[in-house]
């Protein structure tokens, strides 16, 4: 890899972040030009482009390792004036990428135990794609279902989250009062998070006697806690971990529609190979409590 500037590198990280130019230089307090100058400087000095000027702004495949790199020599560089003047640094903030169910049940409590150590730029992704964001250098870990750590990242599981099949009482009463079985499962609605959501889909295929694919009706609730809340109001059936349904089951608010069947997700813990004491310290405590509400 070439030589390269810090300056430029910051340009690259700020005009992904902040998602163009003009942004990116109110960002960094310069002109858009100055901006546009380390950029074009950058990408001579690599021989490729590496930020698509699209909107938002999209790193390159090739741009991808200089953003890991922006992202590494910035933490060093905030550990290093951290460590010779407490007082003239604040802490470094730590992008992290979080699957919404984690995010909305015990990833926040065990961040918040850090305050005073780093800043947190948390994305919301799927368990399935937040390895993507440690790919393409936007995040420093992320907690993935995806085992193989990503090339300059070290991996480590953190436990499994159960998820059940749950729906209302009265829901439950009105289209399952014959049992739960493939006819009953092919009409009855369900509660999706998102397009890309598989849990309802994996545990629909573990309940067919055929190859036919059971396709429901489907509603998409994109937020974790008001995906729970749909499924308590009524709309449909849906796949929750025991930290969202166990209260609302005590309650006798919501059942488990398929006592014994459930879907599986292992996560693991994937971050940078580069050590700094926030990152390792946000590693510590991601860790200590999966320990605590993971199987």
């Amino acid at each position: 890899m070439p030589d390269v500037d810090l300056s430029q590198l910051r340009a690259l990280a700020a005009v992904v972040d902040e998602g163009s130019f003009d942004a990116a230089a109110a960002a960094l307090h310069l002109t858009p030009s100055a901006v546009s100058q380390r950029m074009k400087a950058l990408e001579q000095s690599a021989g490729r482009v590496l930020v698509r000027r699209t909107k938002p702004s999209a790193v390159t495949e090739a741009g991808e390792a200089y953003l890991r790199l922006a992202r590494q020599v910035e933490s060093l560089v905030q550990d290093v004036r951290l460590e010779v003047d407490h007082e003239l640094e604040r802490p470094p903030t730590i992008p992290l990428a979080v699957n919404g169910d984690s995010l909305a049940t015990w990833v926040l409590p065990a961040l918040a135990g850090l305050v005073g150590t780093a800043y947190f730029d948390v994305r919301r992704e799927d368990e399935g794609r937040t390895a993507d964001l440690l790919r393409s250098g936007t995040v420093m870990a992320a907690i993935t279902s995806d085992a193989a750590p990503v090339q300059g990242c070290r991996s480590t599981r953190l436990g499994t989250m159960r998820y059940r099949p749950m729906a209302s009482t009265s829901f439950a009463d009105t289209w399952f009062s014959a049992g739960v079985d493939g006819e009953s499962l092919a009409v009855a609605p369900v509660v999706v998070f998102d397009r890309s959501d598989d849990l309802q889909d994996a545990y629909l295929r573990s309940r067919s006697r055929s190859r036919r694919r059971l396709d429901p009706p489907r509603h998409h609730i994109p937020a974790s806690s008001q995906f729970a809340e749909a499924i308590r109001l009524g709309l449909g059936w849906g796949m929750l971990p025991k930290e969202q349904s166990e209260e609302l089951e005590r309650d006798g608010q919501l059942v488990d529609l398929d006592p014994g069947h459930h879907v599986d997700v292992t996560l693991y813990w994937q971050q940078w190979t580069l050590q700094t004491p926030a990152l390792e310290a946000t590693a510590r405590a991601v860790h200590q409590a999966a320990s605590a509400h993971l199987a």
